[in-house]
């Protein structure tokens, strides 16, 4: 009898492996830029794949980064359009603002960029704190931390796991 999920990751690996090599890692980093994949989903699909763990890391890494950049830049866009505007009422905060500003509040910017990504995309984090109004530069610096950390995590845990199964 033979095992389901080995079967499942030898055809996917087959799969990967008939795949021109250059266009592996960018595949990778497409898969990065989707939010719940993230940089640490997308280098553990590229490891699982049979792509060497430090190609698909840097890959995934710099995809989820590249999607956050540019997430951030047109928050801070829509936030300077909204707040210059003006004359617009203010509207109650919702349960999940709240929730968001008292998280911040406890932990700063630093804290919900390296912690969010345990509950939250780095893309919906990046995006609130830059509507709350933390400048651009901070929010992509710590978010790239986070990015960074959570990548190298989960890349040494898989790069583990099959080394120890193999």
């Amino acid at each position: 009898m033979t095992n389901p999920l080995a079967d499942l990751i030898l055809g996917f690996q087959d799969l990967v492996a008939r795949m021109p090599d250059i266009l592996q890692p960018v595949i990778v980093a497409l898969a990065g830029a989707v939010p719940f994949i993230e940089g640490e989903g997308a280098a553990g699909i590229g490891i699982i794949g049979g792509i060497h763990p430090v190609v698909a890391a840097l890959a995934g890494a710099i995809g989820n980064f590249v999607c956050v950049a540019v997430v951030v830049l047109v928050a801070a866009r829509v936030r300077t359009a909204v707040t210059t505007r003006g004359g617009a009422p203010e509207k109650p905060k919702s349960a999940r603002s709240e929730k968001f500003q008292k998280a911040y509040h406890r932990y700063g910017t630093p804290g919900v960029s390296l912690l969010g990504p345990l509950l939250l995309p780095t893309q919906f984090t990046a995006a609130a704190l830059t509507a709350t109004g933390v400048p651009p530069r901070t929010v992509l610096l710590w978010q790239g931390a986070a990015i960074v950390m959570w990548t190298t995590i989960i890349t040494l845990f898989i790069t583990g796991v099959l080394y120890v199964a193999t």
